[in-house]
């Protein structure tokens, strides 16, 4: 068997996104996942993921969102699939902490569209947020959220429409760089390309023993609640994605009202590990008070609201919560994708996009340079 052009091990939003991209441009390319088509072990499941533009962790993801705005609408038009509703979002917090001091810095860097309102302002527009008089709100009005599921599946898909090979249920166990190119070896054979993706998520560690990449495991819970409705809406156009920081640094996120519930979490609040097979994926019944606290300054009928379903999400972790997209240190045909610590999933169609640059290439137009592995000792 001919090699061929590129492997891409893990779909999830990140690897499904580059299989897309690649075998749009006419590459030979194949895609292995350890797990079934929809799974839910990982990072790529649920209900909804938050897409903002004005980015308050730094402004220089704001071209890198941009460019992934456009490809979802792109995805869309192909797929013939709903992926991103974009009804706006609310930043909430102290007016110079880290939420709304640095989306008002990513909007004045870049210029975008932008309202920064006070307590009252808040609940007249949007009547369930009675928000603590020591906090205002940024208004980001391209803000919304996506469909994971189907983002990744419409990747999948795309992919397979254009030529790519794909392989669920088919568990990666080794891999080695074989001269200019790799060699992959699967529970099912090998297989060899010239260029290959690892993009494994909460895995990553696992396929890369050669490295010693500072890559930690957070379990992720959400929580769907079933709020009150008589007197106020949690739908999108009347109730905004939101995120608030609660406590100096750490913040807690929500959605409007979707078919499984009113969706609200912390960012970054998990146990931590070093591997996902230690990871916890029951809910203990007490773990919603966290947040309700978290809630009640800004939404008090939401942090009283039963709940209705959990789920355990995956986040794997850069110390500095910055993406690792780069080439093995050692095999220049090999590219390392582990993206996310926790705020990825909007990005997903534009890395997709560049990690097949770089696989085709070896270069991309948008800046990686923060995404480089050596800035880890």
């Amino acid at each position: 068997m001919r090699p061929y052009d590129a492997i891409v091990i893990g779909l999830g939003a990140m690897g499904s996104a580059s299989l897309y991209h690649l075998a749009r441009r006419g590459h030979r390319v194949l895609g292995i996942e350890q797990f079934s088509q929809g799974h839910k072990l990982g990072s790529s499941h649920g209900d909804s993921r938050i897409i903002r533009e004005q980015y308050f962790e730094h402004p220089l993801y704001v071209p890198l969102v941009q460019r992934a705005y456009e490809l979802w609408r792109e995805l869309e038009e192909e797929s013939g699939r709903a992926l991103m509703t974009l009804d706006g979002g609310l930043m909430i917090g102290p007016l110079e902490g880290m939420v709304v001091g640095g989306t008002l810095r990513s909007a004045k860097e870049y210029n975008l569209a932008h309202e920064l309102l006070s307590p009252d302002e808040v609940h007249r527009r949007f009547p369930a947020f009675e928000l603590a008089d020591d906090l205002v709100a940024v208004v980001d009005p391209r803000a919304g959220y996506l469909d994971p599921e189907a983002c990744t599946g419409a990747h999948v898909s795309g992919a397979r429409n254009h030529g790519a090979e794909v392989h669920f249920a088919e568990p990666v166990t080794g891999w080695v760089a074989d001269g200019n190119g790799v060699r992959v070896t699967t529970s099912n054979g090998d297989y060899t390309a010239e260029r290959l993706l690892i993009s494994a998520g909460a895995w990553t560690n696992e396929l890369l023993n050669d490295l010693t990449l500072p890559l930690t495991v957070e379990r992720q819970v959400a929580f769907w609640f079933d709020p009150d409705e008589r007197s106020v809406s949690y739908d999108s156009r009347e109730f905004p994605i939101f995120a608030h920081e609660f406590t100096p640094g750490i913040l807690c996120y929500g959605f409007p009202r979707l078919p499984r519930g009113v969706k609200a979490s912390i960012m970054h609040a998990g146990e931590l590990t070093d591997s996902p097979a230690e990871v916890k994926r029951s809910v203990d019944e007490g773990e919603s008070e966290p947040v309700r606290v978290s809630l009640r300054p800004v939404l008090p009928g939401l942090a009283r609201a039963p709940v209705l379903e959990t789920s355990i999400c995956l986040f794997t972790n850069t110390p500095d919560h910055d993406f690792i997209v780069d080439f093995h240190p050692r095999h220049p045909q090999v590219v390392v994708s582990s993206p996310c610590s926790g705020h990825g999933f909007k990005f997903a169609s534009a890395l997709g996009e560049i990690q097949a640059d770089l696989l085709e290439s070896g270069r991309t137009d948008l800046d990686i340079s923060a995404f480089r592995i050596h800035r880890f000792p």
